[in-house]
């Protein structure tokens, strides 16, 4: 790993950099990625996640993301992807350079549930159409019938719970989605 790789992993010296154990922050990018993975993400999407989420930055090259996982460009071009199209990373340029950089999100969590949120609302128009077409009385339409208005209620309840996450944010981080640092980035 070089030295910069390390640093951003939390390694350096004799494991150490920035106060942090290199091994320490290996073992929880395995340990957080493992449970994103057992929730239903992909392996190495989730180990990209978790190392961008620890490291100092927030960035990472795709060399460094490949040197810190052992794992090769095509392997990190495929997991980025992936995170982009659910809005939890972002592809950035280096000024002057052909060279992209990956970041996280400040909100990534806030990013991942609105894009869910477009996903919610093209699976209640499919549930419309599909009680429309088997029929509200039959068992099968009440039972899409049902589906639909669970994930009506999850809508509301999203937005409801943004709206509360967005006040909690600003009186914990004062509006910088982070102790002691501006974003600047997305929505929320």
């Amino acid at each position: 790993m070089t030295t910069d790789a390390a640093g951003r992993a939390g390694g350096g010296d004799q494991g150490r950099a920035g106060g942090r154990d290199r091994e320490a922050v290996s073992t929880f990018v395995e340990s957080f990625a493992a449970q994103l993975v057992e929730a239903g993400m992909q392996r190495m999407p989730a180990r990209i996640f978790a190392a961008l989420l620890s490291s100092d930055s927030g960035t990472m090259t795709s060399a460094e993301l490949g040197e810190q996982l052992q794992v090769s460009p095509a392997a990190v071009s495929g997991g980025v992807r992936y995170l982009a199209q659910q809005h939890m990373v972002a592809r950035e340029r280096e000024p002057g350079s052909r060279r992209e950089r990956y970041r996280v999100h400040s909100n990534q969590w806030y990013e991942a549930l609105t894009n869910r949120d477009a996903v919610i609302k093209r699976w209640e128009g499919a549930l419309r159409e599909g009680v429309d077409s088997l029929g509200a009385g039959t068992p099968a339409g009440r039972r899409l019938a049902e589906t639909l208005a669970f994930f009506e209620f999850v809508d509301g309840e999203i937005a409801q719970m943004m709206e509360r996450w967005r006040a909690r944010r600003d009186e914990l981080f004062g509006g910088t989605g982070a102790p002691g640092r501006t974003t600047g980035q997305g929505r929320g």
